[in-house]
């Protein structure tokens, strides 16, 4: 076990590694911020001047290596834009977009899971059509026309929700959260559902899919034959069996709805990292990018290495197969 986890950090230092390098490498050719900092009006003395107190004279292979060097400290620089640091930039925006992302894998994981099951064992009724057109929808719409579709019917015609912002937020330290006032918990409303609809549906047709195929199997059928209740067979044995592939999509998924937050926080002005990283890419501040990149990277890392621990509890079979090659 400790040297199947070695292995996957090692991997993952790797994944970073690369993704550092590629994401620092297109950053430099998106736009010259020195362009953005001073105007058009500036002389080349004084461009030339900037570029060397930002370092962006030297060579490529030193501005990376500086970078990464600094990265591994968690320092990526100041912002070109704000002239902050950028991890201080990354540590006030953190909050919201944890905060809309795990708001939205819960609406997911407690809708798209029971769904799922229901249209598998009640497929013939009319709910499952129903649940399985709306699903329909929610895979074939665009988040961003979900999310101004939402805005018309519940902020704009029925003026039930906001339409933007995160509303009043409490400092517990350094972490602010709006689930603690009632306008930070109506401001959450329409943005989670709106990132949670994708990945809900799913979700949702996943489950039923692996549903129907073990509810096929031979075992589910000498369960039956030995005279076991519906629900024992439906939610001991075949639920099980059925989340074992389900977990590696989800963990995927709760990584993407982190990385892909930024069409909904564009949308409804969430000021979470997304919005922080089309604010930098219209300036072509390279640090900013670089270090959001950089982030979501380690967040799928992070996710997948638990996904792996998390097969070892799910499925048997793994800790069989490798006790069985460790003995040989």
């Amino acid at each position: 076990m400790l040297a199947f986890v070695l292995r996957r950090l090692l991997q993952s230092t790797a994944v970073m590694a690369v993704v550092s390098f590629i994401a620092f490498g297109l950053f430099n050719y998106v736009g010259d911020p020195v362009a953005g900092m001073l105007g058009q009006d500036a002389t080349i003395e004084d461009r030339a001047r900037l570029r060397g107190e930002l370092g962006l004279d030297q060579p490529f292979h030193v501005q990376f290596g500086r970078f990464v060097g600094n990265a591994v400290q968690g320092d990526f620089g100041v912002s070109l834009r704000q002239g902050r640091k950028v991890s201080t930039l990354l540590k006030e925006r953190l909050p919201a977009t944890i905060e809309l992302s795990m708001a939205a894998a819960l609406i997911a994981l407690f809708v798209g899971i029971p769904a799922g099951v229901y249209t598998a064992l009640r497929r013939h009724s009319v709910l499952a059509h129903v649940l399985l057109a709306v699903s329909l929808i929610g895979v074939s719409l665009p988040t961003f026309l979900i999310g101004i579709l939402l805005i018309l019917v519940f902020a704009v015609i029925l003026g039930w929700l906001p339409s933007f912002g995160r509303g009043d937020v409490v400092a517990l330290g350094w972490w602010t959260t709006g689930l603690l006032t009632p306008s930070g918990l109506k401001a959450l409303i329409l943005p989670s559902i709106t990132l949670a609809l994708f990945q809900m549906t799913l979700i949702m047709r996943l489950v039923r899919a692996e549903m129907l195929e073990v509810l096929r199997t031979d075992y589910i059928k000498f369960a039956r034959a030995r005279g076991l209740t519906d629900r024992a067979i439906h939610f001991g044995h075949a639920l099980k069996n059925t989340l074992v592939p389900v977990i590696t999509i989800t963990g995927l998924q709760l990584g993407a709805i982190i990385a892909f937050a930024i069409i909904t926080e564009t949308v409804f002005q969430w000021p979470g990292m997304g919005l922080l990283f089309i604010q930098a890419v219209n300036f072509a501040d390279i640090p900013v990018m670089a270090a959001y990149l950089c982030f979501i990277a380690l967040v799928f890392v992070l996710i997948n290495l638990l996904v792996d621990l998390l097969y070892y509890a799910v499925d048997p079979r793994l800790r069989i197969e490798r006790g069985a090659s460790a003995g040989h």
